[in-house]
């Protein structure tokens, strides 16, 4: 596994993916929204989320569930700013802003953040210069077909692992073009972004093929919505079991940090993982 990710306050361990704690500090979030609006209650999640075995904490301030509607930037600034800047005045623990916004994403690199973890892959006016900007910052660039307010209408691909490849090559070449260095890039398949059940299965399949030619891959495929659909109807607070089977296989195929939701259910088993793996 890659180590030679570059992102302020972390490195990558040798031995197991990163784990990204997700934080969301929205009213409607599919699995947790409105729980973590209050700073004080988003800082305790935080350290509960690193206390379990967090390397990343990932704050986002506006949901991208399928149908979800945007927010104004200053409202998306009055929701993660805050909540960045007490993550790391109290916690030893890199932060990542999750927001398409460049003007979030400047704001939060000034509060201190260490990466940029963008659903739309640096794809706004301004975006690829600002993260070029900042040289000890990294970015991951995902793949979504369409937008959240729309993306699972009815998508279609003709080949969905050729066809996220190829736009992950071509924004990952945008990135070293604008001046981002290899080093500081990660990608993301986008797993439930614009995909149905069968895309999700097949981009999970091809996840060793992925890593072979990206390296360092990020994968996020927490409580969605495919398990409910995989299991024939699985509500949010049951989807813990397959949630972290899926992370042990991203894990196998080499994946380099893992997005969950339930990070101390995934540490556990990402140490079990460990300990068959090093077996005399």
């Amino acid at each position: 596994m890659s180590t030679a990710l570059r992102c302020a306050g972390l490195t990558l361990p040798r031995d197991r993916p990163a784990l990204m704690g997700i934080l969301n500090v929205t009213p409607d979030s599919f699995s947790d929204g409105g729980r973590f609006l209050d700073p004080a209650a988003a800082l305790a999640q935080a350290r509960q989320m690193r206390d379990a075995g967090a390397d990343i904490i990932d704050v986002g301030g506006e949901s991208t569930r399928p149908g979800a509607r945007g927010v104004p930037v200053q409202e998306e600034l009055d929701r993660v700013i805050p909540v960045i800047q007490a993550l790391i005045a109290e916690l030893d623990v890199t932060v990542s802003v999750d927001s398409s916004k460049p003007e979030v994403m400047a704001a939060a690199l000034a509060a201190g953040a260490g990466m940029i973890n963008d659903v739309n892959a640096l794809r706004a006016p301004g975006a690829l210069e600002l993260a070029a900007a900042h040289r000890e910052v990294s970015v991951v660039l995902m793949h979504m077909q369409g937008e959240p307010r729309s993306m699972q209408q009815d998508p279609r691909y003709a080949d969905v692992v050729a066809e996220v490849a190829g736009f992950l090559r071509a924004r990952r070449d945008a990135a070293l073009a604008a001046g981002i260095e290899a080093q500081r890039i990660l990608v993301d398949p986008g797993i439930g972004f614009g995909k149905s059940l069968a895309h999700n299965l097949s981009l999970l399949k091809a996840l060793p093929q992925l890593v072979e030619e990206f390296g360092p891959l990020l994968l996020g495929v927490s409580r969605k919505s495919m398990f409910d659909k995989l299991y024939g109807g699985l509500p949010v607070e049951q989807r813990v079991a397959p949630s972290v089977q899926a992370a042990l296989l991203a894990a196998q195929a080499g994946a380099a940090i893992l997005r969950v939701h339930d990070v101390a259910e995934t540490a556990a088993a990402l140490h079990l993982w460990q300990a068959i793996r090093t077996a005399d």
